[in-house]
């Protein structure tokens, strides 16, 4: 680890540091926890928790999805019994699958407040660790570009299925077309209304006229190919498009929703991915972690890049930006949205 640049975390807008910790790992995950690879976390007095004096003492309650419990419950409840011990608190969890509130109670103020900064450093630790459940998109699926789209498959078919690994299998559903802004892990359905109502707090112009011409690919091998993409730009030339990307995620990564990856978001729209060879519902996220790269075929692009190097599939007017949920269809054959605000 880096000690002038160590790894973050966000909560409720505080940074937290995360130390390096040797992890133990077991072989069934849902029950076998061991707190020792936790993150360590200072006890430092923490203005977000809200703590109540009651008649026997203090009282705190914090909102945690159900699917996290049993990282602080964990091995034969050994995690919430060291936290207990070492915070001289009692902590009260919901039983598993029930949505609920952890309720922390203590003699001391200091040590219900410790106790909840470590439950909520310990969660944002295994959040982390989550399968991505929605996405911010700009969905690129108007008529007209999909049927330009379905016509650049039917020409690549038509002059490079000779090319190794090029077969209908790898081409994105034109219905999905799209551009991924940013990955969330929503873990309930208060965390997806809450999603939905801060994607309504942003400042939003008004639609933006869009280009998608040429393509490009991933890796620096165009013989050795798993994804290729189709470059959007601004009609004028401008980088708005960019930095109406790149605000969204820094607002939402400000509100602890979304993790940053990158300094800037890298706008691509996927047009053949060799994920979709075992699996059409697969999104155009690289460490998906559903299928390796050693198992996937990859295929190559040098002659397609000749042929459609600078294809043009269309323009449209951006106009809107949603959160899509993972492995869905709506009625139109669109991911399903669970929030949407347009431009004006």
């Amino acid at each position: 680890m880096d000690v002038l640049r160590p790894s973050l975390i966000n909560i409720n807008g505080r940074i937290y540091r995360k130390n390096i910790t040797r992890e133990q790992t077991y072989q069934n995950e849902e029950e076998d926890f061991d707190y020792s690879a936790s993150p360590d976390c200072l006890d430092e007095p923490c203005d977000t928790v809200e703590v109540e004096q009651t008649e026997k003492g203090y009282r705190c309650a914090i909102d945690v999805p159900s699917v996290l419990y049993k990282y602080i419950i964990g091995k034969k409840g050994d995690t919430r019994k060291r936290l207990e011990t070492e915070t001289r608190t009692s902590i009260n969890i919901p039983k598993q699958g029930v949505e609920g509130q952890i309720v922390i109670t203590g003699q001391q103020r200091a040590s219900v407040i410790s106790a909840c900064t470590r439950i909520e450093v310990l969660m944002e630790s295994f959040r982390m660790k989550q399968p991505f459940t929605h996405f911010l998109s700009f969905a690129l699926n108007q008529p007209e570009i999909q049927e330009r789209y379905l016509q650049f498959k039917e020409e690549v078919l038509k002059n490079c299925s000779q090319d190794n690994g090029v077969d209908g299998s790898i081409f994105q559903n034109p219905a999905k077309l799209h551009l991924t802004i940013g990955t969330l892990s929503l873990l309930n359905e208060k965390e997806v209304t809450k999603a939905c109502e801060f994607l309504h707090q942003g400042h939003y112009q008004k639609p933006l006229p869009l280009e998608i011409v040429g393509i490009e690919y991933m890796n620096d091998d165009p013989a050795i190919v798993d994804m290729l993409y189709a470059k959007v730009h601004p009609e004028d030339g401008s980088d708005k498009l960019q930095l109406i990307a790149d605000q969204l995620v820094k607002h939402f990564v400000s509100s602890g929703l979304m993790t940053k990856e990158w300094d800037r978001v890298k706008l691509h729209a996927t047009v053949m991915n060799t994920v979709f060879r075992k699996d059409p519902s697969a999104e155009d996220k690289r460490d998906s972690g559903r299928q390796g790269l050693k198992d996937r075929e990859s295929f190559d692009a040098r002659n397609l890049m000749k042929i459609f190097g600078k294809y043009h599939f269309g323009n449209l007017d951006l106009n809107a930006v949603q959160v899509s949920q993972r492995f869905s269809t709506d009625s139109s054959g669109y991911y399903t949205s669970s929030g949407l605000i347009t431009f004006s």
